[in-house]
């Protein structure tokens, strides 16, 4: 399965710049690679070569390695496993310590914290047994200090230290307000994080441990050589505060700044708010692409307050954007292409308008109508996302299908289908209510769901797309698809492998349409990934289609809209749709179909606000964007991204 990345546009030239100059604004220095998987291969590397120096020099001791959990390290810890297998890498002589787990729980729980460390490496590899140390979430309340001073003496001067970092600078357990001298301890979990962590205990609150062991920041910080790993564009905002901003208790990573020996291992998506990402020109010299130069244009107008046209020649150069002029200019010159160019983004035909003049329109006007086929990872991602542009696709007279992608059947709560079984009854359409609790009665935590209480989940989220779709005038009978792709269904939230089973359904649908336009999820910051295999599965199925000489491949565009997290910026887009109050309410009702969804959503992250409002808020933040840059005021505007 190939990686997807967003496109490259321009850029920083990192190869004229000395790493001095290039890490500048960085207090702990960040290695950037492409890809989560590439950066894990060089933390393995890394790995393999502080060990074999360790044994070379002969220190008469095992070498001591702290591991994290969590999400952050399973590529790494698969990495290592492969090695050890291809006979690169030994633990023979290695003692490994876990940073965390929860407590109380049990050894074998299938909810601990340690379980993918020990199934993903430890288990795998010929460490001894008794140089494995993971905290014990089994000791009594009456053992647990003594215990914890234990874990402490021996977890003190790790040899090097691999931690994955949480979405606000977390590290182990230690949150927000942890001091600097923080030693191993138990710690009560707050409620965001408690909430955070419900994901591994099928979204019960109940079910979740109030309490965790963890390494403290002191613990942590005593060690000789400190990593850090952080992937995925939801951790962008951390990256940047752990690496640029100040020591802060209330972003526990950033007081790991100071240490003698620690670097921090991105990939592209987490590093998207560095200053050397997001504003290059204040480091060095650049490849100043059309899309560059609006993303720096559009950066000196959000930093000024200034519209493109009132730019001026002083606001470029006090801003460190003289070699953009001395390029591209005169400055006046380049204002004018810059506000041409965001202009000609926006339209109000996303199929193309017909018989009329498409040279600066993101869409040509031919041919007309267009099959337009709109991939929703999710039963609802199609309405919140993009719900004003599929309205008009639908409106303007395109033959336009929607294909979910999964089933969905995991955000539905329990609550929701007993209601469902409850109405049937009262219909008299059977009486199944007392069917339906006794699977949920029954269910044994931390084991997959029931497939029969899935099937009705499944069932409760087609009926509700289907309804949303309904809403404004799409056949949900002949312009609906539902593709089940088996790789969601494993029946929790940790997903099976995807496989070319995936990509066959997917492109089976593809062949079948032949589509002028596809429309696909670009939201990296998706917290349960789904969004990203959703997409690498259907950009995987036009690759293959391509190979297999399917001549309507070339001539599909490809638009990326973002999910109900974040949004593109501007820089980036290709295609922005305005949207008018009616649209708006039109939107806001196809996303109401979806009832299962709202206020007891099992996963919804944490924003505390509804799919709509998360929608709403989205797209009027976007259009007040457009206004305050010079351009027309709209009320609401949905954007997306060109990838072919």
């Amino acid at each position: 399965m190939r990686h997807f990345t967003l496109p490259k546009d321009g850029g920083l030239k990192e190869n004229l710049i000395p790493k001095g100059i290039l890490h500048r604004f960085e207090k702990i220095e960040v290695e950037i690679r492409e890809q989560q998987e590439d950066a894990s291969a060089e933390v393995a590397d890394l790995i393999c070569r502080e060990i074999e120096s360790f044994r070379q020099r002969g220190q008469g001791r095992c070498f001591r390695l702290g591991l994290s959990t969590g999400k952050s390290p399973l590529t790494l810890y698969r990495i290592l496993a492969r090695r050890y297998e291809e006979g690169k890498l030994s633990f023979k002589d290695v003692e490994v310590f876990s940073i965390d787990e929860y407590y109380p729980i049990g050894n074998n729980s299938p909810q601990s914290r340690n379980r993918r460390l020990l199934a993903e490496l430890l288990d795998k590899v010929d460490i001894a047994r008794e140089n494995v140390h993971i905290p014990n979430g089994t000791q009594s309340v009456t053992d647990i200090s003594s215990y914890c001073s234990e874990l402490e003496a021996g977890a003190r001067n790790l040899d090097l230290l691999i931690v994955g970092m949480g979405r606000e600078g977390q590290v182990g357990f230690n949150e927000s307000g942890t001091s600097e001298q923080s030693r191993t301890r138990t710690v009560l979990l707050s409620y965001k994080q408690r909430k955070i962590q419900a994901k591994n205990f099928n979204g019960s609150m109940i079910d979740t441990p109030k309490m965790a062991l963890t390494l403290g920041i002191g613990t942590m910080r005593s060690a000789s050589k400190i990593v850090i790993l952080a992937f995925g564009e939801d951790k962008a905002s951390a990256v940047k505060a752990v690496s640029e901003g100040e020591r802060s208790v209330s972003c526990p990573a950033s007081l790991f700044q100071g240490h003698p020996d620690i670097r921090m291992f991105t990939d592209d998506n987490a590093a998207s708010l560095l200053t050397r990402v997001e504003a290059p020109w204040l480091i060095g010299p650049c490849e100043w692409t059309p899309k560059f130069k609006r993303k720096a244009v559009v950066w000196l107008c959000q930093k000024l307050h200034k519209p493109i046209l009132k730019l001026s020649l002083e606001d470029y150069l006090e801003n460190s954007l003289d070699e953009l002029i001395d390029v591209c200019g005169p400055y006046d010159k380049v204002n004018i292409d810059i506000f041409n160019d965001l202009q000609h983004t926006i339209t109000g035909w996303p199929g193309g308008k017909p018989n009329a003049d498409d040279s600066t329109r993101p869409v040509q006007s031919s041919p007309y109508p267009k099959k337009v086929l709109i991939l929703s990872p999710h039963p609802d991602d199609d309405v919140i996302s993009m719900g004003g542009t599929f309205i008009r696709l639908v409106h303007q007279g395109h033959d336009v299908h929607v294909a979910y992608e999964t089933s969905g059947d995991l955000a539905v709560h329990n609550d929701v289908v007993v209601q469902h079984m409850d109405a049937a009854a009262l219909l008299g359409l059977g009486d199944q209510r007392a069917r339906v609790e006794e699977l949920i009665d029954n269910r044994v935590p931390g084991d997959p769901e029931n497939p029969e209480l899935l099937a009705i989940k499944a069932a409760i989220r087609r009926s509700e797309a289907r309804g949303a779709v309904r809403s404004f005038g799409l056949d949900c009978d002949s312009k609906v698809h539902f593709l089940n792709l088996p790789f969601y269904e494993s029946g929790g939230i940790s997903k099976l492998p995807c496989t070319q089973v995936d990509v066959d359904i997917i492109k089976d649908l593809m062949r079948s349409l032949r589509p002028d336009q596809i429309y696909m999820a670009g939201d990296l910051a998706d917290p349960h990934g789904t969004h990203r295999v959703c997409t690498e599965a259907a950009l995987e199925a036009l690759e293959q289609l391509r190979e297999e000489g399917e001549d309507w491949v070339s001539g599909c565009y490809v638009w990326m809209y973002r999910g109900a997290w974040m949004e593109w910026e501007l820089g980036k887009v290709d295609m922005a749709v305005p949207l008018s109050p009616e649209e708006v309410v039109e939107k806001r009702y196809a996303i109401y179909h979806h009832l299962s969804q709202k206020d007891i959503v099992p996963f919804p992250g944490d924003d505390p606000r509804e799919f709509w409002q998360r929608a709403e808020d989205r797209t009027s933040n976007t259009a007040r964007l457009y206004d305050e840059l010079g351009m027309a005021e709209y009320q609401a505007m949905e954007v997306f991204l060109r990838l072919y």
